[in-house]
């Protein structure tokens, strides 16, 4: 098992690169990332073990990185601070390319768009998500979800299509293909804690209930292009498939603590 100690910093994501299939990036923060700085590390996975390539310090904590779906060199940061910064790992100073700042509250995740490789998005705890373009200081677009933003993420097949979850306890997807509306794009709002879907088919059984919860982060399945895992502070991942969205598929329980962090 190949391991590597960010001596120091608490680690609060890693990707692969989309590139190089032995590099990857690290974010982490100190103190657990309530605070002091942060660090965005490069590695790479050698026969000799985990190889640091470069590491760039930063005065805030870290909590999202992504790769550029465009560019090898280019990854993207979330910053407790609510700026994105993007980074050149072709280039030996260790200041950032460039910085996005209109967040008014800690940035939680960052993703770079898999299908039109042109635009990232990002979520806040200022209860949005904002789309980007890496080559414009200002977003090109602000989505509002009105509570505490943890995970925003595209669809891997369609490039329109992006997803986010909260701390109202909802799973929102919006299409960006459709036409501006007084509803900003957005086509469902999924309660997480509704009950699962084998539940409600069999109405002779009473059907479980499940408080509000914190949902901390999700995904897209690349294998099945509707289906979403989601998981948060009630320990408790939940599948969901947005054809049918008036609930869970599946609930999968056996975490002792929240679920921060998980990847299809």
């Amino acid at each position: 098992m190949l391991e590597y100690r960010t001596e120091g910093f608490q680690g609060y994501a890693v990707k692969y690169s989309p590139f190089f299939d032995n590099r990857i990036a690290v974010v982490a923060a100190a103190n657990f990332g309530l605070v002091g700085n942060g660090r965005l590390y490069v590695l790479e996975l050698t026969t000799q073990g985990i190889r640091p390539v470069k590491w760039y310090p930063t005065q805030d904590a870290l909590y999202d990185v992504s790769h550029s779906e465009s560019h090898s060199a280019h990854l993207l940061t979330s910053s407790g601070d609510g700026s994105l910064r993007l980074f050149d790992t072709n280039l030996e100073p260790t200041f950032p390319i460039a910085t996005f700042s209109e967040h008014s509250r800690e940035a939680f995740s960052c993703a770079w768009n898999l299908t039109a490789k042109s635009t990232f998005a990002s979520s806040s705890w200022d209860g949005t998500v904002k789309i980007w373009n890496p080559e414009r200081e200002r977003s090109m677009l602000t989505l509002p979800t009105h509570s505490c933003t943890y995970s925003a993420q595209w669809s891997p097949r369609d490039e329109g299509i992006i997803t986010a979850v909260s701390s109202d306890s909802h799973l929102r997807l919006w299409d960006l293909r459709t036409p501006a509306s007084a509803s900003n794009h957005l086509q469902l709002q999924i309660p997480l804690h509704a009950a699962p879907l084998s539940a409600r088919a069999n109405s002779a059984r009473p059907q479980p209930t499940f408080p509000p919860n914190e949902a901390l982060t999700h995904d897209w399945n690349k294998y099945r292009s509707t289906v979403i895992a989601v998981a948060g502070v009630d320990r408790i991942i939940r599948t969901f498939d947005i054809r049918q969205p008036a609930g869970p598929m599946q609930l999968l329980q056996g975490h002792e603590y929240a679920v921060r962090k998980g990847v299809e």
